[in-house]
């Protein structure tokens, strides 16, 4: 199977597993030990100055500190994932996802981010998506999500309530008329 690294994964209406119903994750890595993700789609009710708060940061982010922190899976929760423009060689543990898109860990880009520096495109994540080698592949073969090539204009320009329909329409779908039912042949 392809690599699905920089792919969208839209939950199919049936898919009732509360932490991925009506989700849209992007892929971050994909390779033979599985797959590991975050949710874009689930802003929780903290913001990013409560969050710096919290962490006792300090600095001041007036463009951003009232951006939502979003849910971004139920695996490793108590952790940041910042997904975000850019190269991932200005910060300390990061990956690069594709030429254009970093998904960074480390304490300093939160600290950068406070203090309004860092990229001016991201999304701060609470917790990864993750599955193990082949796990993915069986719940794909059971109809559980579509999948679709990542977009960053859809990851960092739509709202979060939209993006989930932006990514299915960028595969001509419409999952407001998809049956809860899943078929077989």
């Amino acid at each position: 199977m392809q690599s699905l690294k920089n792919h969208f994964l839209l939950a199919m209406p049936q898919l009732e597993d509360p932490n991925f119903a009506g989700s849209l994750s992007y892929l971050c890595d994909y390779d033979d030990n599985g797959t590991m993700g975050v949710i874009v789609n689930r802003p929780m009710e903290i913001t990013l100055d409560a969050l710096f708060d919290q962490l006792e940061l300090g600095g001041d982010m007036p463009h951003h500190g009232d951006a939502p922190v979003y849910f971004g899976g139920p695996v490793h929760k108590d952790r940041g994932f910042i997904l975000h423009r850019g190269s991932s060689a200005d910060w300390d543990s990061s990956i690069q996802v594709t030429e254009g898109i970093a998904l960074t860990t480390s304490l300093d880009m939160l600290q950068a981010l406070a203090e309004g520096r860092g990229p001016s495109q991201f999304l701060v994540c609470l917790g990864c998506a993750g599955w193990e080698a082949g796990q993915l592949e069986d719940e794909l073969k059971e109809n559980s999500w579509l999948t679709v090539e990542g977009n960053a204009d859809i990851l960092f320009s739509v709202p979060p309530e939209q993006r989930l329909q932006a990514a299915a329409g960028a595969l001509g779908v419409d999952l407001t008329l998809m049956s809860r039912e899943a078929g077989h042949s």
